[in-house]
């Protein structure tokens, strides 16, 4: 047995998702079938709970949209790079204690990116640094969300009825345990802002996603300055 959270979307301004851990069977191995398996498993046990629609994302999902939303797949545009994909930009944009960011990791395609040994190598994680904006390690996931809703931003229109169908969202690759930043949670906080219409003003800039996003943290650092 293992235990993974999904991710609820909200209408709550001041919590734009909840999170709840999920007990259920998980199939080892790193086959699609077993990966299947376990994603089914982890769905039939949310199902009771009375979480009835919920959208694997991940690119092991056997829906077409969870697929799309995989950061492996999902593409960014930047001004210098052109598209690269959201988890090139996100492990390119890593600024380590001895090094970083390593911006030819940009034109990495998604695995090579995330597997580039700099990325292990270069001490501690210090922040992030993307088309000219440094971002903090606090909030924490506020970087990975940004870039990842940027990126579904200006097709938005073409899946916010299917994606707001959903009720909660998964990623079985994501462990809590290991990890802090989950595509998942950043499909359920779009959700949320498409319900509360406040997509548009999070995305004017990175300050006014901070301060709409992550309204309670955002305030409170503006305060420690």
């Amino acid at each position: 047995m293992a235990t993974r959270p999904i991710f609820i979307p909200t209408k709550n301004s001041k919590e734009l998702f909840k999170e709840q851990s999920i007990e259920f069977k998980f199939y080892n191995g790193f086959s699609v079938t077993q990966k299947a398996k376990s994603i089914n498993s982890l769905h039939e046990n949310a199902n009771i709970l009375g979480f009835k629609n919920i959208l694997e994302v991940s690119s092991k999902s056997s829906k077409e949209l969870g697929y799309k939303l995989s950061a492996f797949n999902l593409m960014i545009e930047t001004d210098k790079y052109g598209f690269i994909s959201v988890e090139s930009a996100f492990q390119g944009s890593k600024v380590f204690e001895n090094g970083g960011a390593y911006h030819d990791i940009y034109l990495k395609d998604s695995l090579s990116a995330k597997r580039d040994s700099r990325i292990k190598n270069s001490g501690a994680l210090k922040y992030f640094k993307f088309e000219g904006e440094t971002w903090a390690l606090e909030p924490k996931s506020a970087f990975y969300d940004w870039i990842y809703i940027k990126a579904l931003y200006p097709h938005i229109e073409d899946i916010k009825d299917e994606l707001i169908g959903y009720d909660a969202f998964t990623d079985i690759e994501f462990n809590p345990k290991k990890s802090i930043n989950c595509q998942a949670r950043s499909c359920a906080i779009l959700v949320s802002l498409i319900k509360l219409d406040t997509l548009d003003k999070a995305m004017e800039s990175p300050e006014s996603f901070k301060s709409v996003v992550y309204k309670k943290q955002f305030i409170q650092s503006v305060f420690e300055l």
